[in-house]
């Protein structure tokens, strides 16, 4: 009797087991259809290797490299940036400023590079999107971001002539640099000039601190110029870096040049080709003969003071009223009225190196022939003086470069 009581209980715990032991199997199967669909996926991703393979596949094999490294600062505004790919070839790339203007740049050996066509600016921040096609075509891009140097010595260009002027055909766009370059290379490639009509326009320097940019020819009248002045970012020496950004424009006016003969002493002034006039004058007399050659006048005086010491001539004269001035030389030859010239007019040379026309004191009349040749030129008008005694005056003594051949300019 006591048996059975053990048997039952025996045979209830089975059917107990059993009926959880089902319960348990269909949880288990019920877990397996919820998670079968998923686990079959990334069994057949990670297990097969079939969706590693279609995603490989979709991956491009092209790896592009950007130089300097992204966040970098105190990067070299020159020589520094560089973009490359192996295993494809670059299809874009695109730098910008903080401001969002584009650095030019050239793709170059087939897609396998791009550099800067152009240097950096200074203490500024530059953003790069990069994107290259692999053999098959599939893209990869990457993108980057740094900022340049901020340089402890500087140097300034002053240029002539200003901006939004008119000038005379003999004109040349003229920098004086603060500093001596010792990179002129590198600063010469900042300065741009495009005019229109086109012409060919080539620089030169006078020493280390002086850059003068002209045509081969005189230039055209009504000619536009425009010089994008970009030194900002430009090492033009070891260390010392430009701090310029400017647009400059001016056009040319009608073409206006005059020949004194110093033999004859006369001055023809002709404009487009035609002589509007023939003026008396007076050049230096022997001893102080007026220099030969073409010179472009470059700063224009209502009234100045002129003292022979200034210009090595010790104690001889020291006017302190010389009407209608216009400077030829930087070492002081000037077309000027003179009121004391007495007869000098179209008979002698009595100047000390100066062109000397017919004025009165104060130069209050304008019907003079000082008054009519100042009020009828401008700032790059030439004045060619022949048959003097004296040499050709220097190419870099003024605006003078046209004294000079091509072949010497362009050297």
């Amino acid at each position: 009797m006591n048996t059975r009581p053990i048997s039952g209980a025996s045979v209830a715990g089975r059917r107990g087991r059993r009926g959880l032991g089902l319960i348990a199997g269909a949880l288990v199967l019920s877990l397996a259809a919820c998670g079968g669909g998923g686990g079959k996926a990334s069994g057949a991703g990670a297990g097969d290797g079939k969706g590693s393979a279609t995603q490989q596949a979709k991956q491009s094999t092209a790896a592009i490299s950007i130089s300097p490294k992204s966040g970098a600062t105190g990067v070299d505004t020159s020589g520094a940036l560089k973009v490359g790919v192996a295993k494809g070839k670059l299809t874009e790339v695109t730098v910008k400023d903080s401001k969002g203007t584009e650095v030019d740049g050239t793709i170059t050996d087939g897609g396998a590079s791009w550099t800067p066509s152009t240097h950096l600016a200074a203490s500024t921040k530059y953003t790069v999107h990069a994107v290259a096609k692999d053999s098959a075509g599939r893209e990869a891009a990457e993108d980057s971001s740094f900022t340049t140097l901020t340089p402890r010595d500087t140097f300034l260009g002053y240029f002539t002539p200003e901006d939004g002027s008119t000038v005379g055909v003999g004109m040349p766009f003229s920098v004086n640099f603060t500093r001596g370059i010792t990179h002129p290379d590198a600063v010469e490639k900042s300065i741009k000039i495009k005019t229109e009509p086109a012409v060919d326009v080539e620089g030169h320097w006078f020493g280390n601190d002086r850059l003068d940019f002209r045509p081969e020819h005189y230039w055209k009248a009504g000619t536009k110029v425009t010089v994008d002045f970009d030194l900002n970012g430009v090492e033009g020496r070891d260390g010392v870096y430009g701090k310029q950004h400017k647009t400059v424009k001016f056009t040319i006016g009608r073409n206006q040049v005059s020949v004194v003969d110093a033999r004859k002493h006369t001055m023809k002034v002709t404009q487009d080709g035609k002589v509007v006039r023939t003026i008396p004058v007076t050049t230096g007399k022997p001893g102080y003969d007026t220099w030969n050659g073409q010179m472009v006048i470059s700063e224009k005086l209502t009234v100045t003071r002129m003292n022979s010491e200034t210009v090595g001539y010790g104690g001889e004269y020291d006017i302190k009223d010389v009407p209608h001035a216009m400077r030829l030389t930087t070492t002081g030859t000037f077309a000027h009225g003179n009121y004391w010239g007495g007869g000098a007019f179209g008979n002698y040379n009595a100047s000390h190196g100066c062109i000397g026309l017919r004025d009165v004191r104060g130069g209050y009349d304008s019907s003079t022939p000082a008054a009519w040749f100042f009020n009828h030129s401008i700032i790059g008008d030439v004045v060619v003086v022949k048959h003097s005694d004296d040499r050709t005056v220097d190419p870099a003594n003024g605006l003078n470069g046209w004294n000079m051949s091509w072949a010497d300019w362009t050297k």
